[in-house]
């Protein structure tokens, strides 16, 4: 049994999907969500779905010696990055390394780093005139959106027509189809 914490800053809608996929499966179970945004979606989707909530402000993960107590008390096999806009670093990353994921609305190594995030990546990607976006999966490392990819899927960009909102519901359908596909792959690989 894979025992997955999923980091998360916002909505939930990854995590909640994430959860709903590999949860419904034989050998993957989620006791654990860890937010540091006390208004987040995430709250009340993690209530619905069941899975234990806990706030961790962004100063505590960064140190992360609770954080990781924690996680390993819990027998944390994995750590999903889910909507997360913190950095990892520091003893998370030391125990977790190479087992921590997270995806990135954009095409890595473009469009990535401190900021880089919702309508920011978006709005930059058409500033840029892109011919195309996507997702970026990837491994995470002491820097922000730079570990080692894992799986990229694109998607057009209409330069001419789009908006950061439409270019940003095109890439959450990406983030909604590969997200479960591309985690279970790699966590099936793991073994």
């Amino acid at each position: 049994m894979k025992r997955i914490a999923i980091f998360a800053s916002g909505n939930g809608s990854n995590a909640e999907n994430l959860i709903t996929q590999l949860g419904a499966e034989e050998g993957y179970s989620f006791p654990l969500i860890i937010c540091d945004n006390l208004q987040a979606g995430i709250w009340e989707r993690g209530k619905r779905l069941g899975v234990r909530c806990l706030h961790f402000s962004r100063k505590e993960l960064s140190e992360g010696a609770t954080a990781c107590q924690l996680l390993k008390e819990e027998k944390i096999d994995w750590i999903i990055l889910a909507g997360f806009l913190g950095k990892i670093s520091g003893p998370l990353l030391e125990e977790f390394g190479g087992r921590i994921v997270n995806i990135h609305p954009a095409l890595l190594p473009r469009f990535g780093g401190k900021g880089m995030y919702g309508h920011y990546v978006h709005e930059a990607v058409l500033q840029q005139r892109e011919k195309l976006s996507g997702i970026t999966i990837h491994f995470v490392d002491a820097e922000y959106d730079h570990g080692a990819t894992i799986c990229q899927v694109t998607c057009p960009v209409y330069p001419d027509t789009d908006t950061p909102d439409l270019l940003a519901e095109r890439i959450h359908r990406l983030e909604h189809i590969y997200f479960p596909v591309v985690v279970r792959d790699l966590l099936q690989r793991a073994d």
